[in-house]
């Protein structure tokens, strides 16, 4: 029996953009109330976060879709699973320019 009640989706194209650093732009995918959330992030060419990323209170889960995801040390190119722990910290960047998914399974 198929059953999908509670079932939510989205087109991450038609969702709102929210600049959140000079050439980088969010789109809220979802949120739970336990503060569970899904992001996409786009990446121009040369953008990085201006301050570091703390992963606090939990961890932060990427999936790059396209372009190479840099954290401040590493390239990840398009396929790649980053699992960033909680208290880890970075400095999101593209050099190239990038799509990540993000899911922070804890609020």
């Amino acid at each position: 029996m198929i059953n999908l009640e509670g079932v939510i989706s989205s087109n991450w194209h038609d969702l709102q953009l929210t600049e959140i650093f000079p050439g980088i732009r969010m789109r809220n995918l979802w949120q739970d109330t336990n503060g569970a959330k899904a992001k996409v992030l786009e990446f121009d060419p040369g953008s990085k976060f201006t301050t570091l990323d703390i992963h606090s209170p939990g961890p932060e889960e990427v999936f790059v879709v396209s372009g190479i995801f840099n954290d401040g040390v590493h390239d990840y190119p398009t396929g790649s699973f980053i699992h960033n722990p909680a208290g880890s910290a970075h400095i999101p960047q593209s050099k190239h320019g990038c799509v990540i998914f993000v899911f922070f399974p804890e609020g």
